[in-house]
């Protein structure tokens, strides 16, 4: 027991030794032949394809390796000084790498549970910035992808190797967001096109668009999402501050579904327990809640919401409760205006109160965060534009919420999401670059 206890720590550490390694190269991959991006991608590929076989045994070895790898690369590109800075030291949640060698029993712990230490996989089929990143429901291995390069795939991440299934190009501009239906048979896209899609996606993952509609004022469409109650009818936001409902069955948009709420409409979410409550956030740092009747299809305006810092709200995320200790409804934001917050619902109008804040780089992309799809966890991770992911714990307060932040991509990281088990995390930044990490 004591063998196979030493045989786990050990092969934990090896995987934070080769996160960190990794992190370290892709800080300096910017800088690395700035005129050829495709060699730095590559090289950051092979790089990790060569920590995955070469692993030193000695914790100490690991540790003088980075620390000199640092220093060459100082010698070499000078400091990177809008790069995050990263330790010569693994640590997760404060506990360093030698202190774990020598620990000898480990209580599993919130940071142990989110350590996602390997990086499983790299995909880089997209030319231009990741705008949303969704695993299908209740499925570990197929994500939808959307880029602003017009295009959407379906990878597999954890067949041997994860492989692109399908490659979606319809749209003539930017894909702005997708989601998919409760079933998984339906993915619905939105564009700066103007246009609204719906792909019909069959077991052996065939896909074909079943239907285009054009918004209503012809503008470009900003977010979009199935409505839990009834995935026939589908809201959109556009960048002329409109709301509205759309029966994706019909292509007829009904009467009563618009509602408008100014700015330009980045991000929505809707309760999803059966209710008719949706939220809106705009590019002034409003959010209005509305009312929906999923048979029908109206719209009612609840609650005109102003958020801390007046900024740009980027995603919205609505969770039914947190934990025992925050049993109420809970919205998570994220803010331009370098934070991520958590509001409470506290009542039947929608109406918000602030309850935490969490403080990281967020002033010019559109940024998103989310909830770990487990319960109970109280985690949330998020993009940033410091070219890293932030997990944190939401019982906690200030820097002691940090359980851990994924070092790997070098540029700001704009989209996310966790398969349903959370054994992969997938991550895309405005490059194009996609990371499936591995809990």
């Amino acid at each position: 027991m004591k063998m196979s206890t030493n045989s786990s720590i050990a092969n934990k550490t090896g995987l934070m030794w080769q996160q960190q390694v990794f992190a370290l190269d892709a800080k300096y991959n910017s800088r690395r032949a700035s005129g050829q991006p495709g060699f730095g991608l590559l090289y950051l590929r092979r790089r990790n394809q060569l920590l995955r076989e070469k692993n030193p045994a000695n914790t100490e070895t690991r540790l003088s390796y980075v620390k000199l790898r640092a220093e060459l690369f100082n010698l070499r590109y000078g400091s990177p000084s809008d790069c995050v800075s990263l330790s010569s030291r693994a640590s997760i949640d404060g506990i360093s790498e030698s202190s774990i060698i020598k620990e000898r029993s480990i209580k599993k712990s919130t940071a142990e549970s989110f350590a996602f230490a390997g990086v499983h996989h790299v995909f880089d089929q997209h030319k231009g910035a990741i705008t949303s990143l969704k695993f299908a429901n209740n499925d570990r291995s197929r994500l939808c992808c959307a880029s602003f390069d017009g295009t959407i795939t379906i990878c597999d991440v954890t067949s041997t190797p994860p492989k692109i299934l399908v490659r979606l190009e319809d749209h003539k501009k930017g894909v702005t967001a997708i989601d998919w239906s409760i079933s998984n048979d339906f993915i619905v896209s939105s564009s700066l096109d103007a246009t609204v899609r719906l792909w019909g996606i069959t077991e052996d993952s065939t896909t074909v668009c079943l239907r285009t509609v054009g918004d209503q004022v012809r503008s470009e469409v900003l977010c979009c999402g199935f409505v839990p109650a009834n995935n026939n009818l589908v809201i959109t936001g556009n960048a002329v501050g409109l709301l509205q409902v759309l029966n994706i069955s019909t292509g007829i948009y009904p009467r009563g579904g618009t509602s408008k709420i100014g700015g330009k409409v980045l991000s929505l979410t809707c309760e999803e327990s059966g209710g008719s409550l949706i939220w809106a956030g705009n590019d002034k740092g409003i959010i209005v809640s509305l009312r929906l009747e999923s048979g029908s299809g109206r719209l009612s305006k609840l609650r005109r919401i102003e958020t801390v810092g007046n900024a740009a709200i980027t995603s919205l995320s609505w969770r039914s409760w947190l934990s025992r200790d925050a049993p109420s409804p809970t919205l998570l934001i994220s803010s331009a205006c370098n934070a991520v917050f958590l509001y409470r619902v506290t009542d039947l109008q929608g109406t918000l109160k602030i309850w935490r804040n969490y403080p990281l780089k967020h002033r010019q992309y559109l940024v998103r965060s989310t909830f770990c799809p487990q319960m109970g966890a109280c985690l949330i991770a998020s993009g940033s534009e410091d070219g890293s992911v932030h997990l944190l714990d939401t019982s906690r307060d200030g820097k002691a919420a940090q359980v851990n932040r994924l070092h790997g991509h070098s540029a700001p990281i704009l989209a996310l999401s966790f398969n349903y088990d959370e054994s992969h995390l997938a991550t895309g930044d405005h490059q194009g670059l996609i990371i499936i990490w591995r809990n």
